[in-house]
């Protein structure tokens, strides 16, 4: 069972959220919470698996809240779950402590998919957002360069290049006709290669 706390202060939005949580078997949504300061207190007492936590909160916003969590509640992931899309926003995230950062306009089961992935140890990514990461990092590195460097395979990197589109492990096995538990062997070995623990350091390292 994955625990989950909602952080959301528009109602459509925590409706909609809380009806895909609580269709999923093996989620467990143990609050909703419609501000930043609250949020810090239940989470230190409930200390859920996963946050799903807004930006635009009325007082302390969501950056600001896993900032201060991430030391407080090391063992809780951070998933930014937002309309915000602005690059600035993003960096600030991910900086602060976020595993993961999707959209509210996914559709239910890619947000189901990410929370899995979220749990299973990875960093999961809405493509918009990857899209956003890339362009950032963009002509930093040549691409052939890091692959050589970090003895990456041509099919790691095929993966590498799906994972920082934001695709899902099921998204990858359908474009290059290989099983879902192969790609998590590639995965794997990626992450050995390259030093990291998720997603989001992979493809900072990697393409950075």
């Amino acid at each position: 069972m994955i625990s989950i706390i909602l952080v959301e202060d528009q109602i459509a939005h925590q409706e909609y959220i809380k009806n895909i949580l609580d269709g999923e078997l093996g989620f467990n949504c143990l609050a909703v919470i419609n501000n930043g300061e609250t949020a810090i207190k239940e989470i230190i007492r409930l200390k859920p698996d996963i946050v799903l936590m807004d930006i635009g909160l009325p007082d302390k916003n969501g950056i600001e809240c896993i900032r201060e969590l991430k030391f407080k509640c090391p063992e809780v992931k951070f998933m930014v779950c937002t309309v915000l899309e602005e690059d600035e926003k993003i960096l600030q995230a991910i900086i602060a402590g976020a595993h993961s950062y999707i959209v509210k306009k996914s559709k239910p089961y890619q947000i189901i998919d990410a929370i899995k992935e979220l749990h299973e140890g990875n960093s999961p990514i809405s493509s918009c957002i990857a899209n956003k990461l890339l362009d950032i990092i963009a002509e930093k590195k040549d691409p052939e360069q890091a692959r050589i460097a970090y003895n990456i395979t041509q099919r790691e990197n095929e993966i590498l290049n799906l994972l920082a589109k934001g695709h899902f492990y099921q998204e990858i096995s359908n474009e290059l006709s290989i099983s879902v538990k192969t790609i998590k062997w590639h995965i794997y070995n990626i992450y050995i290669k390259l030093q990291v623990d998720n997603r989001t350091e992979a493809i900072n390292k990697y393409f950075g």
